[in-house]
């Protein structure tokens, strides 16, 4: 099939191109620098099969006229709300979102519903190479690591070895293997679920079994990370720490992924299997409409600068683009006092301060940070730690301590929001999160919470919200993680540690609004 192509059309994408580039030239900057991660560098791959997905589909889509439709308006209009968000607010996500919305927009106004669903699964395919918001990435990663490790440790016992799991530390006597972000799993679920979508796809079969097909993909790909592990602990007492890297680590990955899509051709086959005859989900695609006329393709595009939806399209991009070069987001980061000068006696404790590694507050992105461990005269002992971070824009976010302390082992129990008894200034509870941690018999009791411009947060969805809402408002997203911990020792009640982890917290506020922006919580 010979393709034609119209000036007019080529120079309008050309100015659509222009201004998408202005709009979104950081983002897709920040983007990039996201797929030379490995658990994201199968994202290069997605624009050329999207490229493919749309050639596949060129004789149906050419032999349908396009027809202009203002259906597509609300879609771009949804977009340039999303780009104002996601650059107010500072999340890259939002922004990921609002070039798709944007681009499907702009499709549907010039193309016409027809032709959109013709190229319906393409476009929601881009989808895919945009990662996820950091704090889900961050929450996934945590529970894959875990569940990996506990799949490899019991494959390990099964054959007969001693392996012992402590969060995501794997102690086999001889050693440890730490299960670290690169071996959670995520760099196999992505693109292994990016595979079975376009399985999916081409699989003439009924929908039921084309969504257990993209549903498997989480569990085997979960299985064979728990394989690739155990393998590590199998073959260590033979090979040593090589095992554990270089070329035979990218190797084991390389054939544990080749392996997962073995498995979902296999099941594939079983499938197609199942029942009496093997069902049809989708009409002959050689039944494809018959092009009549050379010129179809090109009826209503000659005065393509006159359509009303291009003249529409062009002046709410073109005023977004100039009122974002016009409007700088600069933050108004307030002055703290540093937490270098954190008292080390507050009421009748007494405290020994802590330091942390650079490689931690390099991964953790926080501005200022205090550890203290601090004793009463009767022994009694509380660990008191303080993140604070001036900026939470743009992929920086607070680490909860639910999704980094399972890492290291620790279980919580009876795990919730609380409040406290007794009053703050504006005369109500102070809610917290409370857990009973639990780790080789050894029991913690723990209080989190999130200071955040002058409120008391306690889950990550409220962080979010609020710090694009004060993003917006205040042009702040400063905050800070408060934790505090006291052991629980095996003949002691919870009760009597909730009595003094509640004292000491009644006696640290009031240090902490001098140390904290707009805290002011002092209790009464």
């Amino acid at each position: 099939m010979r393709i034609k192509y119209n000036k007019a059309v080529l120079t309008g994408t050309g100015f659509y191109f222009i201004i998408t580039a202005g709009l979104f030239l950081n983002t897709f900057t920040t983007l990039a620098s996201q797929w030379r991660k490995d658990d994201f560098s199968y994202c290069y791959l997605v624009p050329f099969i999207v490229i493919y997905l749309v050639w596949e589909k060129k004789e149906q889509f050419f032999a349908v006229v396009s027809k202009p439709s203002w259906k597509g308006l609300p879609l771009l209009c949804l977009g340039i709300i999303f780009f104002w968000i996601g650059e107010l607010g500072g999340e890259y996500f939002t922004l990921y979102l609002s070039f798709w919305l944007i681009f499907v927009g702009l499709c549907w106004l010039h193309l016409g519903l027809k032709k959109i669903k013709i190229i319906c699964f393409p476009l929601f395919f881009i989808l895919t190479m945009f990662p996820p918001p950091n704090f889900i990435y961050q929450k996934i990663s945590v529970n894959l690591k875990l569940i990996s490790s506990q799949l490899g440790v019991f494959i390990m016992q099964f054959f007969g070895m001693s392996a012992y799991r402590e969060g995501n530390v794997i102690d086999l006597g001889f050693t440890q293997l730490q299960v670290v972000d690169a071996c959670s799993g995520l760099r196999y679920l992505f693109p292994l679920m990016m595979i079975g979508v376009l399985l999916a796809y081409f699989y003439k079969n009924a929908f039921w079994k084309k969504v257990v097909l993209v549903i498997s993909t989480i569990p085997i790909s979960i299985a064979v990370n728990g394989l690739r592990i155990a393998s590590v602990g199998m073959l260590y007492p033979v090979f040593g720490p090589k095992v554990a890297e270089g070329f035979f680590h990218d190797f084991s990955g390389w054939f544990i992924f080749m392996l997962s899509t073995g498995m979902l051709l296999a099941e594939m086959w079983i499938l197609k299997k199942i029942g009496h005859k093997w069902a049809e989900t989708e009409k002959d695609k050689s039944n494809k409409p018959q092009i009549t006329q050379s010129d179809a393709n090109y009826k209503g595009r000659k005065n393509f600068f006159f359509q009303p939806q291009f003249i529409v399209a062009i002046l709410l991009l073109g005023a977004t683009w100039g009122l974002s070069q016009g409007v700088e987001f600069r933050e108004k980061i307030p002055i703290n006092k540093s937490f270098d000068q954190f008292p080390v006696k507050i009421g009748k404790w007494i405290g020994k301060r802590q330091g942390m590694e650079q490689k931690f507050i390099d991964e953790l992105d926080l501005s200022d940070y205090v550890i203290m461990n601090y004793k009463n005269k009767q022994g009694e002992s509380v660990n008191f730690y303080v993140a604070y971070y001036e900026s939470q824009r743009k992929g920086e976010s607070i680490h909860s301590p639910a999704t980094c302390l399972p890492g290291g082992g620790w279980i919580f129990k009876q795990a919730g929001a609380v409040k406290l008894p007794f009053k703050l200034k504006d005369k109500s509870l102070m809610s917290v999160n409370r857990a009973l941690m639990e780790k080789s018999g050894t029991r913690q009791l723990i209080y989190y919470w999130f200071p955040q411009r002058g409120r008391i947060l306690t889950n990550a969805y409220q962080l979010k919200f609020f710090a694009f809402w004060d993003a917006l408002t205040r042009q702040r997203t400063d905050g800070a993680l408060v934790w505090v911990i006291t052991p629980v020792d095996k003949f002691e009640k919870p009760e009597v540690a909730e009595k003094r982890l509640q004292g000491f917290v009644k006696d640290i506020l009031p240090v902490l609004n001098e140390y904290l922006p707009d805290y002011r919580p002092s209790h009464k």
